[in-house]
């Protein structure tokens, strides 16, 4: 249901592939809301999408940039503004790939490398596009940023590999960057913790499977759906949460805060009888 919660608001949605990403569903749900924006995606993930699809549902110019690079980040930042008419009031940080993962390396023997690509991708590039605003002063006073994580940030989840440390870097630079942009311009950052959602990206990881259902089984109100995420990424770039930043904010049915759950417990049960 529309409220025009976000009407007259610009951003910048980072990381739409498909109908499947929680970018894609968040520029739907922006959309709905009254924002206006811009889409972007690495190159390659354009040609691999179907993000043009997005853009027409939407009315959005699509930008290509690798968020790694800061000339590209800094095209993008100034023709959005063009396009969009003014400074932004919002962008999702949607971006995440480890080579590591992808190509099946256990995280007692990584690549440092791809590990080094990795932290790039998912990590600084966060810290990338706000120094960029920062030193652009493309944001306006009490914009918001919010950028997707996962929980294996702070517990081990054998299988999620080196993004586990990309992701705890991403929630340090949340912290650390939303203390100076709010100084300066009242910029709110965040983080939300998803639950494993069914993504071209998360069904990539081994036993994505597994980890889907024991949280569906663990949480008190299931897993999150990406369309859930998405109403709540709308929340954060509303104006009902200018005095939300620098937070870790769980988005999971309450998995989270469970030790463990009937439903698990009851697994075990029916093997002992």
């Amino acid at each position: 249901m529309a409220q025009n919660l976000l009407k007259g608001k610009r951003g910048i949605i980072f990381g739409a592939l498909d109908e499947n990403s929680i970018a894609w569903k968040v520029a739907l749900a922006a959309h709905e809301q009254g924002a206006i924006f811009t889409l972007t995606n690495a190159p390659v993930a354009l040609r691999l999408g179907e993000i043009n699809k997005l853009a027409e549902i939407t009315g959005a110019k699509v930008i290509p940039a690798d968020a790694t690079l800061v000339e590209d980040l800094e095209k993008l930042v100034t023709e959005s503004q063009a396009l969009l008419g003014g400074k932004l009031d919002f962008i999702l940080h949607s971006v995440g790939m480890s080579p590591n993962v992808r190509k099946g390396k256990v995280y007692t023997d990584l690549n440092y490398e791809w590990l080094q690509k990795t932290l790039d991708i998912s990590a600084i590039s966060l810290h990338k596009v706000l120094q960029v605003c920062h030193k652009n002063d493309a944001l306006n006073e009490w914009a918001s940023v919010v950028a997707l994580t996962y929980i294996a940030a702070q517990r081990a989840f054998p299988g999620y590999g080196d993004m586990a440390d990309a992701k705890a870097t991403l929630e340090s630079i949340v912290r650390s960057f939303g203390y100076y942009y709010g100084n300066a311009k009242k910029v709110r950052v965040n983080s939300v913790s998803q639950s494993p959602t069914q993504t071209t990206a998360g069904s990539g990881i081994k036993g994505f499977g597994t980890f889907f259902d024991f949280a569906e089984k663990t949480s008190p109100l299931g897993n999150a759906s990406a369309e859930d995420c998405a109403n709540y990424c709308v929340t954060l770039f509303s104006d009902f949460t200018r005095m939300v930043t620098m937070q870790n904010l769980f988005h999971d049915g309450g998995f989270s805060s469970v030790g463990t759950s009937d439903a698990i417990m009851n697994l075990f049960l029916e093997k002992e009888s």
